[in-house]
């Protein structure tokens, strides 16, 4: 079991570098926003895998928050995008 859960958080870390990387280099606002939602994601899978190792919850508030820092964060920037667009217009 050790071994599934050491290769489960390496390849969250892998993935997590990786969408660093995007975020640093993204082309576009867009594209650094998407990349920050799914690092939020990642950090909500780790959490929800250490909730499930160690059979607890207390982690859920913490997920709650990202969770809803995600959402709100996606919003801010989505209303941003639209209206720069529509000064370009």
């Amino acid at each position: 079991m050790n071994t599934v859960l050491a290769i489960a958080y390496a390849i969250f870390a892998i993935a997590a570098l990786v969408t660093v990387y995007k975020i640093v280099v993204g082309p576009s606002i867009l594209d650094r926003a998407v990349a920050s939602d799914v690092l939020l994601t990642e950090v909500m899978c780790v959490l929800g895998v250490d909730m499930a190792v160690n059979h607890h919850t207390r982690s859920l508030p913490v997920l709650l928050i990202i969770a809803a820092v995600g959402v709100f964060g996606s919003i801010a920037i989505a209303r941003f995008v639209a209206r720069r667009d529509q000064e370009d217009r």
